[in-house]
């Protein structure tokens, strides 16, 4: 397929911004320390979260991936997620928001049961359809590698997955366990360019620190 231009980072991504502070979320959340004007919630984990994007804190976890080269996940994209993405629960991690667009699957993770107010706990992304994808002006070729490389290597955490890994050509680093990875079509490991690590896992990955 021939190469397009790179995708956008965070802050080259249209309408990045954060969301509006809700009036108080818990430290536990790993956000901003709570006011003392917010009501307080009966929620349950059954209770579907509300789809008012401004009535959401963030994680220091998910704003943490704003900023990460590979992710592919933003504010504005967490917004449509949240006001019109399929909502279904999940027995891992909850309350899921997906939007599907041009192909790949935007997740977002959120809880509101525990804190004072709803939060964006982690997002992700997935390649929904390759085929509409690769044709949109959205992504290049190694933009949807990564995104398949990164759901692999999480998918499969703790297994060494090399023909998994084979098929993928990344030649952007992103970063998994504080490294920062690339890979080679036919490789059957992920190098890392700051200490020249190979691995084969996600596992090894976060196990094995980067010795720059």
């Amino acid at each position: 397929m021939a190469s397009r231009q790179p995708g956008p980072g965070v802050d080259e991504t249209p309408g990045y911004s954060t969301l509006p502070e809700p009036a108080a979320y818990a430290d536990a959340a790993g956000s901003t320390a709570p006011r003392t004007d917010a009501p307080q919630t009966d929620r349950t984990p059954s209770d579907p979260p509300p789809r008012t994007p401004s009535l959401y804190a963030q994680t220091d976890h998910f704003r943490q991936r704003l900023h990460q080269q590979g992710r592919y996940v933003s504010v504005p994209i967490a917004t449509e997620a949240i006001e019109a993405g399929q909502l279904r629960w999940n027995t891992t991690d909850g309350w899921r928001f997906a939007l599907v667009r041009d192909g790949i699957r935007y997740v977002v993770v959120v809880g509101d049961t525990e804190t004072r107010s709803p939060v964006i706990v982690t997002g992700w992304t997935e390649v929904a359809d390759w085929t509409a994808a690769s044709d949109a002006d959205r992504w290049d070729d190694t933009d949807l590698q990564t995104i398949r490389l990164r759901t692999d290597l999480s998918g499969h955490r703790d297994e060494q997955i090399p023909d998994r890994i084979r098929p993928r050509a990344v030649d952007r680093p992103f970063s998994v366990g504080g490294h920062r990875i690339v890979t080679d079509a036919g490789a059957g490991s992920v190098e890392c360019v700051e200490c020249d690590g190979r691995f084969r896992s996600k596992d090894e990955l976060t196990r094995r620190h980067c010795r720059r």
